[in-house]
């Protein structure tokens, strides 16, 4: 690829005041980066490990996140824990 083919740069497009307010919040992106690793979902406690964050916490991230619709929440039982 000729370096003059290439598309302008636009300035600021990753910077992180730029990022939406749902996404800003550290835990948050550490959330949607381990989801990213793993396209076909993680267990809440492995994403809790993951994150070090407490349940409570997690959960009350992933419902923001959810609600904005950036992540979807399954519920199920693992080894007859729910």
């Amino acid at each position: 690829m000729d370096l003059d083919d290439r598309k302008p740069v636009e300035e600021g497009k990753f910077a992180y005041e730029g990022l939406d307010r749902i996404m800003h919040e550290k835990a948050r992106l550490g959330i949607l980066t381990s989801l990213l690793t793993e396209p076909d979902g993680i267990l809440f406690t492995d994403l809790k490990k993951l994150c070090s964050l407490t349940d409570g916490n997690l959960s009350r991230h992933l419902q923001a996140l959810e609600k904005e619709g950036l992540v979807e929440v399954w519920k199920g039982f693992h080894k007859r824990r729910p």
